[in-house]
């Protein structure tokens, strides 16, 4: 019979194995005794967590580079607003002290060398700050809180006002729903889609289009657009930083608002991808977690 019930419980066993190399397992055991109290079996269960304590073990690893990542990054953040701003500014301010002083004795040709520096330096400056703000996604998160989607696009198009009144864009969104985010972020999110849209349009008129699809306690986000769509071979690569599929004389930027909306939507817990055409327009989705049904706009 079982007696005393004292029962042993020993998280992780190690086993020695000809085939398999060790194994761990997470093992029960309890004494069964005799009718004099005395042990006599030993009655054991055990649960194989080899391949538990592996995957831990892995995920652990991956945690711990991240760590190492997101403070490698934050350094660089610091360096990037201190640091290497400074030369640049200096760059540019002996430059146009230059120029002023000796304004008359400089040729078309020491003029045109001028502008170089000028415009490198604006550029550098530009690509600082956008590395700046992609490494801030993570180390600058506000907390979680219940936000309107519908309000963060009216918040994205009013930041965008200038842009979409000059285009005559049409901008629309059909009910959207309470999630669980950074609102702050969001808007940004936004932003940057309705932006490259509005940036790379065709010849009509912009139309962007914003609609909602919850689905077991998720939310599909799509921004459609009437662009000039995107190559399927190139729609993985617009989401890392610094890529660009067009030179900046055709179309403006530094190539980070995609890996910053990507960035977002990783912090999330969601993901982003885009479908897309060449002469067809570009639908980006996205999602977001816990959905709550809320009243909707037109712009």
């Amino acid at each position: 019979m079982l007696a005393g019930k004292k029962l042993v419980d020993i998280p992780e066993e190690p086993i020695h194995t000809a085939k398999k190399g060790t194994r761990y397992l997470h093992t029960k055991k309890i004494p069964i005794l005799d009718d004099h109290g005395e042990p006599r079996y030993l009655l054991g269960i055990s649960d194989d967590i080899t391949d538990r304590k592996r995957a831990d073990a892995k995920a652990r690893k991956a945690a711990d580079a991240l760590a190492r990542s997101n403070a490698e990054l934050e350094q660089f953040a610091y360096v990037a607003s201190h640091d290497l701003q400074e030369p640049l500014r200096m760059v540019s301010s002996f430059t146009e002290l230059l120029v002023r002083r000796y304004e008359g004795q400089l040729d078309a040709t020491a003029r045109e060398y001028v502008g170089f520096i000028l415009g490198g330096t604006r550029w550098m400056q530009q690509l600082i700050n956008a590395l700046l703000a992609y490494s801030r996604v993570d180390s600058h998160g506000k907390p979680f809180e219940m936000t309107d989607l519908g309000g963060v696009v009216d918040d994205a198009v009013r930041n965008l006002r200038s842009a979409v009144d000059e285009q005559h864009g049409e901008i629309t969104h059909e009910r959207l729903p309470m999630v669980s985010g950074d609102r702050t972020q969001l808007i940004q999110l936004f932003q940057n889609l309705v932006g490259n849209a509005l940036k790379f349009r065709g010849e009509a008129v912009p139309r962007i289009h914003v609609s909602a699809q919850a689905d077991s306690g998720r939310c599909t986000l799509a921004v459609r657009d009437n662009g000039i769509g995107i190559a399927p071979e190139h729609t993985k690569r617009i989401f890392k930083i610094f890529q660009r599929l067009h030179g900046r004389d055709a179309y403006p930027g530094t190539g980070v608002g995609l890996a910053i909306a990507k960035k977002i939507v990783e912090r999330h817990g969601g993901r982003i991808w885009v479908e897309s055409q060449p002469g067809s327009g570009s639908t980006f989705y996205f999602t977001l977690p816990e959905p709550r049904r809320t009243a909707g706009a037109t712009l």
